[in-house]
């Protein structure tokens, strides 16, 4: 995952031209947003990331290097303090486990900064990204937004209270640590 770029503009407008029609964010008849709005639309991105430090980042496959979606923490439904996550991915990329590695790894970030919840609304429909934030230790909040058109928005709450996911993290990590080392020296 890296920060975004203005480049990635036509990139964002292909995933949006993906998406299921029900999304709030599609590409309409008319062919908006256009990649000169997309990269507007990055920019301000980008500009309110500089202010809440929170971010989406691009995801990209590690040997083709190529784009194929998004991840991160934004303001979203939730607040600065309890942020929601975001993702998503192109079709092409589906399937293989990279929205939850990128969802876990943005997590794990954001258990750092020391936040305890964080929040996520998805589309009643939408049973892959339901799958991704059940691997993620979320789980439905008991809200859902009412929406005929588009679908409900059931809420989904990834919580930390008492640190449980952190200690268990730093463990995880600190093992993962060990083994490295050991295989290291081998």
């Amino acid at each position: 995952m890296r920060p975004w770029r203005l480049s990635d503009a036509s990139a964002v407008r292909e995933l949006w031209a993906e998406r299921d029609p029900r999304f709030r964010r599609v590409i309409d008849a008319a062919g908006r947003p256009t990649v000169d709005e997309m990269r507007g639309r990055i920019q301000d991105q980008l500009d309110e990331s500089s202010r809440t430090k929170l971010s989406l980042l691009a995801i990209e496959r590690r040997v083709e290097g190529d784009f194929i979606g998004y991840c991160g923490l934004i303001v979203g439904e939730g607040t600065l303090a309890e942020s929601e996550i975001a993702f998503k991915l192109c079709r092409a990329a589906h399937e293989y486990g990279c929205a939850t590695e990128a969802a876990q790894a943005v997590l794990d970030a954001g258990w750092a900064t020391g936040r305890t919840r964080f929040w996520a609304t998805v589309r009643s429909w939408n049973i892959p990204s339901f799958r991704v934030l059940e691997k993620i230790g979320f789980s439905a909040d008991g809200r859902i937004d009412a929406d005929a058109v588009r679908g409900d928005s059931v809420w989904m709450a990834g919580d930390d209270e008492g640190g449980q996911y952190r200690a268990a993290h730093e463990h995880s990590t600190a093992d993962d640590d060990r083994q490295r080392q050991a295989r290291d020296s081998q």
